[in-house]
């Protein structure tokens, strides 16, 4: 829960912030750029961002078979994490390239600047997700392998005898009598 308000946080605050530098390589070009983009540019642009995020999705599945060839649950998991949300981005900038020709198509330009916004936008989400993704398989590699410790022993701190060891006083069972006198 905690990974995804960042990643809302993130999607928030960095994309917008990143439009209004505006750019080439800026949030896809700037969301005000977008609207002076000529339909043969904004429908190349949108076909090559779905590309690199098929792209993404290939790294990304490898990393998931890496980490379950190293057997790593908790690699696996956030890898997995990452790969569903890429999946339902990339959905529906599939549908959203569709309707953007639709658009196109009749002459819908408004429609056309919308659609190509949601995809300019699952481009830079799936961009940060992929960064998530390879931190899940580096950042947990610390936790697993062998670990030393050394520790010391003060004699004078630990008793002679085991003090879980206790003599048990000795009881007598007395058994009740039967409930019936047929047995």
């Amino acid at each position: 829960m905690r990974r995804f308000f960042i990643v809302l946080m993130i999607g928030l605050f960095v994309v917008p912030a990143l439009a209004q530098e505006g750019g080439e390589g800026s949030a896809s070009a700037g969301f005000e750029q977008a609207a002076e983009l000529s339909d043969s540019e904004k429908l190349d642009r949108a076909t090559g961002y779905l590309g690199e995020m098929k792209g993404v999705l290939g790294h990304v599945l490898r990393l998931l078979k890496d980490a379950r060839e190293e057997k790593d649950v908790i690699k696996v998991n956030c890898v997995n994490e990452k790969l569903t949300n890429i999946k339902g981005l990339i959905r529906i900038s599939e549908q959203a390239e569709m309707t953007l020709q639709e658009a196109l198509a009749k002459g819908e330009k408004d429609t056309a600047t919308h659609e190509f916004h949601k995809i300019s936008i699952s481009h830079q989400k799936i961009k940060i997700l992929r960064t998530e993704a390879e931190q899940c398989v580096g950042e947990l590699a610390f936790a697993v392998g062998k670990t030393t410790v050394e520790v010391e022993i003060d004699k004078d701190q630990v008793p002679e005898d085991d003090p879980t060891n206790v003599e048990l006083p000795e009881t007598n069972i007395i058994r009740p009598p039967a409930a019936s006198p047929y047995q």
